[in-house]
């Protein structure tokens, strides 16, 4: 007996010895595989404009979570409902929930969280409506300003498989991406989480209208959002700033480390988490994505990041000529609130996709969002837009994907009216005078959009020189071969019958020899 407790104790001590050298090597060949360091000079030898990202042209994601229950106001609902006294944007929430839900000091932010059911949700048929759409890429605000996560987070207790849905929001549809061919896409605008105003009361709710902005719960010590409480401090936000620095990087880190995402995207507010917590984001991101035989992309907003490590993004407008780099635009399908609202209202097809060709003449892609109700229904009027921008990409897909700019992106006769946050608005009124121009990867054709219908049966004058030798000139989508003069350099065509075009957008194709 004591001769067979020697032998179990010497296999047990040799096992653990190769389990620790195992695990030493292991560990060895993960520090071998860690290409960046966390430093920005580093950080910018990354592909930032892979070739898949210049290709993909169109992206969907999501403003879904706690806040589309009430669905009123906006997203910003947690927010505004603790706020009394406000006359601007927003300062209709905190009489609209005190008379629908009762005062805060009885039903709080997270007392919404059992409505958020989630029931109608389904990975699979997301994930085949956005490719139908002619996305290329996906995915959810996997954490808002709100703190919750849509994830099955090991770290926040307040996500989206152990509450609400009780589903992995951000894991089951990356899944059925995937199967789909599609890239991935995960946003995170919590870095406005942390109660940044506990020790000056000018900025607490209450005391003003307008409550500190670098916090996205208004703080009060009356209030639930100045709560102690282990659990409920998480949501919203109490703790100290080297607590939350690494819960708010930790939570991106397991979103990397568990799903993969080709893209990982930042609203602003990016730029109060300092810089030493955003170099190791970025470093890690890059590091275990391109460990995976990934080609990651980190885009921000403003200047949070530098230029040459992520990709701008500009929310709901657009460069005003081509850019020098490629850029986002993040656009909604809705007039208005990013979530799902009671009584939303919609944006027409026929400007979504010509707004989209402008963005894709300036080396721009586009994030459209769209805004799913508390139950998971993408309700028919988001989806009936889906579809037609569906059914025009399908007809047109070799003017979209695959693309490049032209020496010039365009011209026209639309009034170009100025973004929110910097270049022009995303909903310009183009019309038929309007014209963008890409060209195919491999140069052998050039694409001119109309934006609108072209006169049938007319002369239409390209007004950019043409110095290569045409063979063809035909319409995308359609067997209609038009003809065609050049004189010197400027090429006219003779437009075909109505029925050959298309009134969304024509293109036309010029093919050369």
């Amino acid at each position: 007996m004591i001769k067979v407790n020697r032998l179990f104790l010497i296999l047990v001590l040799g096992t653990a010895l190769v389990s620790c050298k195992k695990e030493s090597a292991d560990t060895k060949a993960t520090d071998a595989q860690a290409k960046f360091e966390e430093t920005w000079e580093s950080l910018a030898k990354i592909e930032r404009e892979p070739e898949w990202f210049k290709d993909a042209k169109f992206g969907i994601y999501f403003h879904w979570g706690v806040y589309s229950v009430p669905a009123y106001g906006s997203e910003w609902y947690p927010r505004w409902m603790y706020v009394p006294g406000r006359k601007d944007w927003g300062g209709d929430i905190f009489e609209h929930h005190q008379k629908t839900f009762g005062p805060v000091a009885q039903f709080n932010y997270h007392d919404f969280i059992p409505m958020f059911t989630g029931k109608h949700f389904d990975a699979k048929e997301w994930a085949e409506l956005f490719r139908n759409s002619g996305a290329q890429f996906a995915g959810p605000v996997a954490q808002h300003h709100d703190g919750f996560a849509m994830w099955d987070s090991k770290l926040n207790p307040w996500n989206s498989k152990v509450m609400g849905p009780k589903k992995d929001i951000l894991g089951d549809l990356f899944v059925e991406l995937k199967k789909n061919n599609m890239k991935t896409i995960a946003t995170f605008h919590h870095e406005r989480l942390l109660q940044r105003y506990a020790q000056d009361s000018s900025k607490w709710a209450q005391n003003t209208p307008d409550p500190g902005d670098d916090s996205h719960f208004p703080y009060h010590p009356d209030y639930i959002t100045s709560t102690t409480d282990p659990k409920l401090r998480l949501l919203y936000g109490n703790m100290p700033e080297d607590e939350f620095l690494d819960y708010w990087l930790n939570q991106i880190n397991e979103v990397v480390d568990n799903y993969a995402p080709d893209i990982i995207w930042f609203d602003s507010w990016l730029d109060r988490i300092p810089e030493n917590y955003r170099q190791k984001m970025v470093a890690h991101h890059f590091n275990a994505a391109t460990a995976r035989g990934q080609h990651p992309i980190v885009a921000y907003k403003q200047e949070d990041l530098p230029a040459n490590v992520g990709i701008l993004d500009i929310e709901q407008g657009g460069k005003t000529d081509i850019s020098e780099d490629y850029w986002l635009t993040d656009i909604t399908l809705s007039h208005d609130s990013w979530c799902y609202i009671n009584g939303q209202t919609y944006k027409e097809p026929s400007l979504v996709i010509r707004n989209m060709i402008d963005v894709w003449s300036k080396k721009g892609i586009v994030l459209l969002n769209i805004s799913p109700m508390a139950d998971g229904t993408i309700n028919n009027e988001q989806r009936s837009i889906l579809a037609s921008i569906g059914k025009w990409i399908s007809k047109h897909k070799e003017a979209v994907y695959e693309t490049r700019a032209y020496s010039i992106y365009g011209y026209g006769d639309a009034t170009i009216d100025k973004g929110h946050f910097g270049g022009q608005s995303a909903t310009i009124k183009y019309g038929k005078s309007d014209i963008r121009f890409t060209v195919s990867k491999d140069k052998k054709y050039m694409y001119i959009y109309s934006l609108g219908l072209p006169t049938p049966n007319a002369s239409l004058e390209i007004r950019t020189d043409i110095d290569r030798t045409i063979k063809r000139v035909s319409i995308v989508g359609s067997d209609a071969e038009l003809k065609w003069s050049l004189a010197g350099n400027k090429l006219t065509l003779q437009t075909p019958d109505a029925t050959k075009m298309d009134e969304l957008a024509t293109v036309f194709r010029i093919e050369f020899e």
